[in-house]
């Protein structure tokens, strides 16, 4: 057999993509986009998780195959904890619930905030988690 010399680097005219030799082999080189963002996902961000993972297939393996999945998450978790704390509030200034209620009766405080903060909760997975 004729012991031909193979190119480091080669260059697939069809598809555009370049290989390098390693071994006896050509492989792809193919990297993967750094992502925009990095953190931790909270909550909310892995509530937006389970439901793509569940109901939205083709955005979740888009977002993961193109690197982008982390960061979004870490937007809809900054997104719902933003919009928990305004409506929390706006909600306590309606219904009254103030720093005096607090100091004369912290169980009725703790009761009424509880229940503001299960209705907020209530509308930010409606509208930011399970779209």
């Amino acid at each position: 057999m004729e012991n031909k010399e193979l190119r480091e680097e080669i260059i697939d005219e069809r598809t555009g993509i370049e290989y390098r030799l390693v071994g006896d082999y050509y492989i792809p080189n193919i990297t993967v986009p750094k992502p925009r963002r990095t953190g931790n996902i909270g909550k909310y961000g892995r509530m937006k998780l389970n439901y793509m993972k569940k109901y939205k297939i083709s955005e979740y393996t888009e977002m993961l195959l193109n690197n982008e999945l982390n960061s979004f998450l870490l937007d809809v978790e900054d997104k719902c904890k933003e919009k928990l704390n305004i409506l929390i509030k706006q909600m306590a200034e309606k219904e009254n619930v103030t720093e005096e209620l607090k100091a004369n009766n912290q169980l009725e405080w703790v009761q009424r905030m509880n229940s503001i903060k299960n209705i907020a909760e209530e509308i930010i997975l409606n509208e930011l988690i399970y779209v």
